[in-house]
């Protein structure tokens, strides 16, 4: 048989089956088989061809979502909005994208996975952490926040803390924890002169909180 001429079609087909059926049946719910009967004649081979697994559909489906809709590139050359600020505002934009954040949600229990924790961790450095780092030095030179000795060090850490550390299926905590590291970290921030965390985002976080920790209550 002739081989795919264009496989990026076959991949964008599977992520867009594959997000209507997780939104309307729920990620557990659905299996492969859902998937390939909803692709319009492809097969169970096409699907293999290029996913090993749901597992990885959903990661894709999580990466897709982001850089789709990458809210870094969307404040970087809006007026108006200093380099604190526009932190600000791709953190709150997270919270703001409801498709994104069910996804994340889904993800939630792969992260038992030594596999996919191992790929969270390194994307969430060799990604996210130099978005950030953009942005405070941005936020250093208009003065926004404080001159950090270490910006990279510094957008290091915060992009780990706030995607590993603050996560609880990764290290356990109770929901009192999770909000006791909440505001150790709006502390931390505020004292290195890195006021981020203003109040939308704690009322926003809490939410949060409460909706991861519902989730894994049901695992």
């Amino acid at each position: 048989m002739p081989r795919n001429k264009y496989p990026e079609e076959t991949v964008q087909k599977i992520l867009d089956v594959s997000l209507k059926l997780f939104l309307e049946k729920g990620y557990e719910q659905t299996t492969i088989l859902d998937i390939v009967n909803n692709l319009g004649g492809l097969s169970r081979g096409a699907f293999y061809h290029h996913f090993k697994s749901k597992d990885e559909v959903l990661n894709a489906l999580s990466d897709k979502m982001f850089f789709e809709n990458n809210p870094f590139e969307q404040v970087k050359n809006e007026k108006g909005l200093n380099g604190l600020e526009k932190i600000q505002k791709v953190i709150k934009s997270q919270f703001q994208n409801q498709d994104l954040q069910e996804i994340n949600a889904m993800t939630v229990p792969l992260a038992n996975n030594p596999r996919i924790l191992a790929e969270y961790i390194a994307s969430n450095q060799s990604v996210l952490a130099p978005l950030f780092e953009e942005l405070v030095q941005e936020a250093i030179q208009d003065g926004s926040i404080k001159n950090i000795k270490y910006p990279k060090a510094f957008s290091s850490l915060f992009a780990m803390i706030i995607d590993v550390w603050f996560m609880p299926t990764i290290c356990p905590c109770s929901k009192e924890e999770l909000l006791e590291r909440l505001y150790l970290i709006k502390e931390m921030l505020d004292v290195l002169g890195v006021p981020i965390l203003d109040e939308e985002i704690i009322q926003l976080s809490k939410h949060k909180i409460q909706q991861v920790m519902e989730t894994i209550e049901k695992e």
